[in-house]
């Protein structure tokens, strides 16, 4: 087990849901062992979704800690099950909310609360969409702590595809279907939060709160530093030329995009109103649904589906949100060819779910919206901070060497920005 434990650390915390002592990081968990697991599904009334108290955990065989995503500790365990007349493994995930080892991760540790009450959401039988069976979840508001346990993906088994990561889907081929079967999927749950009976514990769950939408604060741009972050990012572009595709580093694009920039960021609070202005465009949505928070199968018929998880911070939103959170993943060439027919994917699958129709200029220009606003106030910064900090980084540096490669945040925040740049150059932003 490797130390990761600080001064601050937690062992156990109640749970406000069930009142049982849950582990606050991995090494409480396996010190517990199946004792807690089982007291855990006995409490949620969930014994492998099944009900069935005849089987138990007998014992936890193998486990391997994850420091991985943007939030806290994640424990893969296998575990040995005894039913009646017959013993299995089976492989459980576990997501801890806190990481006492990265203050940055740990500062996220409230968004479980809300992929707690997402988990339970699920669980109603008119839920339109595929997410991992929940076991058992529960969490503290006071410290923001707890964990959820769920079935493991079995990622590069049976039908399953391998897992896909973040922000390499130049390894994919044809990325199409895959962000078609994430709109698909995107679309019917907003549908569905806004139709039928999933509409009122929507709103009794997730009320529309858009001030708690941001995944972590983020400071306010001061006088002048705008025009700061931009010349920084045209520094940047001369440092490292090849990491930024030449029409996003040309001098007509930086003065265009400088002068663009600062009239965007004058309008800032007519935006922010604007974002929240249309009922019709609210809805329950997944914020982040990159392809590295799902997974994917083939129908029989050979369509490509997918579930979805890590539903950290769900939340009812504008729509261009969750698009914007789902294509921002993509490859510029999906952007530049594809994104008016995947916008219509959405608007027609929400409209057969919902019956309400969305005007798609209407829907491109939101998504317009919230993309500058977001892209000014963090993906000037934040990457090239990032990057600039890497080691062996140099002129002839690509997005596909291994330095960049191999560090997921690094890779990501370029493509982000990437994106971001890329759909501005092409884009009427002005307000």
């Amino acid at each position: 087990m490797p130390a990761f434990r600080q001064n601050n650390t937690v062992d156990w915390v109640t749970g406000d849901t069930y009142g049982l002592d849950i582990p606050a990081h991995p090494d409480a968990l396996l010190k517990s062992g199946a004792a807690f697991l089982n007291r855990a599904f006995q409490h949620a009334a969930s014994i492998h979704a099944t009900g069935n108290a005849s089987r138990s955990i007998e014992s936890i065989l193998d486990s391997q800690i994850i420091h991985a995503g943007s939030t806290g500790t994640k424990l893969l365990l296998t575990v040995e099950i005894a039913a009646a007349t017959s013993r299995k493994k089976q492989r459980l995930f576990v997501k801890f909310s806190r990481d006492f080892s990265n203050e940055i991760r740990d500062a996220s540790r409230q968004q479980m609360a809300l992929e707690i009450r997402f988990a339970q959401l699920s669980q109603l039988p008119q839920f339109p969409i595929v997410v991992p069976t929940c076991y058992f979840a529960d969490f503290q508001h006071r410290t923001g702590t707890g964990l959820m346990i769920t079935e493991c993906i079995p990622y590069g088994e049976g039908d399953v595809e391998p897992q896909r990561p973040k922000a390499m889907d130049y390894r994919l081929g044809d990325s199409l279907p895959y962000y078609r079967a994430l709109i698909r999927n995107l679309a019917r749950l907003a549908a569905a939060s806004k139709n039928g009976s999933l509409r009122d514990e929507v709103e009794r769950q997730f009320p529309f709160q858009p001030e708690q939408l941001d995944v972590g604060p983020r400071r306010a741009l001061q006088p002048g530093q705008l025009e700061q972050n931009v010349d920084r990012y045209a520094q940047f572009c001369k440092t490292y030329p090849g990491l930024i595709p030449a029409h996003l580093r040309s001098a007509e694009f930086l003065a265009r995009f400088r002068r663009q920039a600062c009239q965007f960021q004058h309008h800032q609070p007519h935006i922010h109103a604007l974002l929240q202005s249309e009922p019709d465009m609210i809805a329950l949505c997944h914020w982040n649904a990159h392809v590295d928070n799902a997974w994917f199968w083939r129908e029989p018929s050979g369509a490509l589906e997918c579930g979805l998880l890590d539903w950290g911070n769900v939340s009812q939103m504008n729509v261009a949100m969750a698009l914007w959170g789902c294509l921002s993943g993509a490859e510029l060439d999906l952007w530049n060819e594809h994104l008016d027919g995947l916008l219509h994917l959405f608007i027609a699958t929400y409209q057969a779910g919902c019956g309400v129709q969305l005007d798609i200029e209407q829907l491109k220009r939101h998504l317009n919206l919230y993309m500058g606003s977001m892209g000014l106030s963090w993906l000037l910064r934040g990457p090239i901070r990032t990057l600039s900090g890497l080691e062996g980084l140099n002129a002839a540096s690509t997005r596909t060497d291994p330095i960049i490669e191999r560090n997921e945040p690094a890779r990501s925040q370029l493509h982000l920005m990437q994106v971001f740049l890329n759909h501005w150059s092409h884009s009427d932003m002005a307000v």
